[in-house]
């Protein structure tokens, strides 16, 4: 199998009521314009031990399908304002590829098995500006599955992601994120109460 893919997320959650509308962008630092959105239909399976030992070190295991970057992926600790984000190709089975395995053998090497599935509506628009790619905002209406107890929940989520032309400084993006969130507060939204989709799906 290729070498992974290598990505650091650093990106801020919001909660968001089911017919709260879309914020505005046009006070935005850096950004001059915002996509038209791009659906995409989301399906992940999250695994772990029996004892969650991924999630106690702060690690997430899935296999998605759907989405520009659908396969295998794990999403280290948070380290910073940031999270490291391995990606492989689905391949062409269920099974936890050997390259995955390796790659999480430093947290654990039990068996892992099914712990949620997370189905996801995503709406994703891109906030360029002059050298790009700013940021990617998702509006995304998810329903989760809690695979240990069958326990099924259903929210709405907003996220933003900074792009590859975002603020290189601490300073820039703490202004970003300011202006962001000042819009996301005027629509109607809020800071997310849960870590990830996962901790939801789980109900944490």
């Amino acid at each position: 199998m290729t070498e992974p893919s290598r990505t650091v997320e650093v990106e801020r959650k919001y909660d968001v009521d089911d017919a709260t509308p879309l914020p505005v962008w046009d006070a935005i630092p850096g950004v001059d314009g915002v996509t038209s959105g791009e659906h995409r239909a989301l399906d992940a399976q999250y695994l772990d031990t029996a004892d969650a030992a991924l999630s106690r070190s702060g690690v997430a295991l899935r296999r998605r399908t759907g989405g520009p970057d659908e396969g295998w992926h794990i999403k280290g600790p948070r380290e910073g304002d940031g999270r490291l984000e391995l990606g492989w190709p689905l391949g062409d089975s269920d099974a936890v590829p050997d390259a995955v395995t390796t790659a999480i053998s430093r947290w654990t090497t039990e068996t892992l098995t099914p712990l949620a599935r997370i189905r996801n509506d995503r709406t994703a628009y891109l906030l360029t500006g002059r050298d790009g790619v700013v940021a990617e905002f998702v509006d995304d209406r998810v329903r989760a599955t809690d695979l240990r107890s069958g326990t099924e929940r259903e929210w709405r989520e907003w996220e933003m992601e900074l792009g590859p032309a975002a603020p290189a400084d601490a300073a820039g993006r703490d202004a970003f994120f300011t202006a962001v969130e000042a819009a996301i507060v005027a629509a109607g939204g809020r800071n997310a109460a849960s870590g990830s989709k996962l901790a939801r799906a789980l109900g944490f």
